[in-house]
């Protein structure tokens, strides 16, 4: 049973900014984290009833940041919780996703404005709903992780 040492939240800075930018990082370089280096096929077998499996969250998180912080339509919801990838295409997606979508943010001053090209949310509700949505699906990788190979840990 792999066991990889637990690393505690990040000590941001003391701006809001800060606080958000930092918690939001900390939780997407946890999920990539805890999907890379998943067995294949393992990752992409449905582990629970409701078909839920590891590939599926961070392929579904990939799409949230890409509606959310870049504009991208999605019109099926259900289906970015699927992908026939591999494991390491779907984690550097991902990856390559949150370096856009910090690229967009640090163009951000201002938490209550818009997120840049869209009428709406304001940059600090994307932000928390954001580290809410990575946060959920995070928790929920642990646990599919854990029941594929005994990986553990953040």
């Amino acid at each position: 049973m792999a066991r990889r040492r637990d690393t505690p939240p990040p000590r941001t800075g003391s701006s809001e900014t800060e606080v958000l930018r930092g918690f939001l990082d900390y939780l997407r370089t946890s999920v990539a984290a805890k999907v890379d280096g998943a067995p294949e096929p393992e990752a992409h077998a449905a582990a629970v009833p409701s078909g839920t499996n590891l590939l599926g969250l961070l392929n579904h998180l990939t799409f949230v940041e890409r509606s959310l912080f870049l504009g991208e339509t999605v019109r099926n919801w259900p289906s970015t919780f699927r992908t026939e990838d591999s494991v390491a295409e779907v984690v550097d997606r991902y990856r390559e996703t949150v370096k856009r979508a910090n690229e967009l943010l640090d163009s951000c001053p201002d938490l209550a404005e818009p997120v840049p090209g869209r009428d709406g949310p304001s940059v600090r509700w994307a932000l928390t709903h954001m580290i809410e949505e990575t946060g959920r699906h995070a928790g929920h990788a642990d646990i599919l992780r854990e029941l594929i190979d005994g990986a553990t840990g953040r």
